[in-house]
């Protein structure tokens, strides 16, 4: 089912005197292709979660509309809408079984959707069996781990197979290795089910490694969409580029004289097509090279090993933040008696903005990728 949304704006009241709503969402247009993956990306408070609930019906837009497919479904009741929710608390009732639990929406059918005990049972059972959790049907919540009480909670919204799989932040009350293993799940679920899904979280790791595509949000702005590597490789402006990425993005003060690019007084990289200006430089972890003759000098302060990589940790006079992170290969030794370390750049990951509307700029050289 492929979801458009139109000028979607959502405004709350300002409790503070005299002064302006709040926008949560602001004139988002953006069309959810059928049977794709979304991730919508951003920090707390950015807007997302409102979206999800636009969408699904439990807040109502201030402007805009919502289609499922050609249907307008923007003054549709949540219930009739055709979607599966899953909420980051799970909200399953502690006083019902695993089965219950899943069967309670298909209770509440009315007219010709109406089942019988045996065919709520049936698809109850179909559920729980793609989730894989069939054999803890007759547990109750308190007697599940957080993963499996997840599991229930995304059977529960499959088993009216619904047009569109609403989640919001589902992993985030588990630990490190059961959310890698359960994103990786509802990656399985959602290509098994071919069913549209958005995924809300403010993981951007979690985000990039199952959406066919990403959306990010900032102040309930749009910023960007794509795939998950195109976004990260070509981000549009300064925000995007710091929100992806782990380890961060590193940031110096930089400037464009005739074609280079300076880092400090140090030319570290031919920039065709750019104007003379101070810039922001974004070079991304895996961008460095080490090489003794490079043009960019760092005081070296650390090196991390962490098996397959390693992670050197430096400081420059004109960079932005606390420190700066390289990531290079672990065959590759740096010597640590030394106090500086010296780099030289991989051009396509480095990454100019501009100082005062920080969009993207863009630039061409002539140096082979390394």
């Amino acid at each position: 089912m492929k979801v458009v949304l139109k000028n979607l704006t959502k405004r709350f009241p300002n409790h503070k005197k005299n002064a302006p709503d709040v926008v949560a969402v602001d004139h988002f247009n953006f069309e959810i292709p059928d049977g794709k993956l979304i991730g919508l990306l951003g920090p707390s408070g950015c807007g997302k979660s409102t979206t999800l609930n636009l969408i699904c019906g439990l807040l109502k837009p201030s402007e805009g509309s919502i289609y499922f497919g050609e249907e307008d479904v923007t003054n549709l009741a949540p219930e009739h809408r055709g979607v599966g929710m899953v909420f980051q608390s799970y909200a399953l009732y502690p006083h019902l079984t695993v089965r219950q639990n899943i069967i309670f929406p298909l209770e509440n059918l009315k007219g010709a959707q109406k089942l019988t005990k045996e065919e709520m049972a049936k698809k109850a059972l179909q559920a729980a069996k793609l989730v894989q959790i069939e054999e803890l049907m007759d547990r109750k919540p308190a007697e599940l781990s957080g993963g499996q009480q997840q599991r229930v909670a995304i059977a529960r919204a499959l088993v009216k197979t619904p047009k569109v799989l609403l989640l919001d932040e589902p992993l985030s009350n588990l630990d490190a290795r059961l959310r890698l293993q359960t994103r990786e799940e509802i990656r399985r679920i959602q290509k098994e089910t071919k069913l549209t899904t958005i995924f809300v979280t403010h993981d951007q790791e979690e985000a990039m490694s199952i959406s066919d595509y990403i959306v990010v949000m900032k102040d309930g702005i749009l910023q960007q969409i794509g795939k998950p590597q195109d976004v990260y490789d070509d981000p549009a402006n300064l925000f995007v580029a710091k929100f992806l990425g782990t380890p961060p993005i590193n940031l110096f003060h930089g400037k464009v004289t005739d074609g280079m690019l300076y880092i400090g007084m140090e030319p570290v990289l031919a920039v065709s097509g750019v104007e003379n200006q101070a810039v922001t430089v974004g070079i991304r972890p895996e961008g460095f090279v080490p090489d003794e003759e490079g043009p960019l000098s760092c005081t070296l302060k650390n090196v991390e090993v962490m098996g397959r990589d390693v992670s050197v940790v430096s400081t420059h006079e004109f960079m932005i933040g606390a420190g700066i992170r390289s990531i290079i290969d672990a065959d590759v030794k740096i010597d640590v008696a030394k106090s500086t370390v010296r780099f030289r750049l991989k051009p396509h990951k480095v990454l100019l903005f501009s100082t005062d509307t920080e969009k993207r700029i863009p630039f061409t050289t002539q140096v082979s990728h390394a």
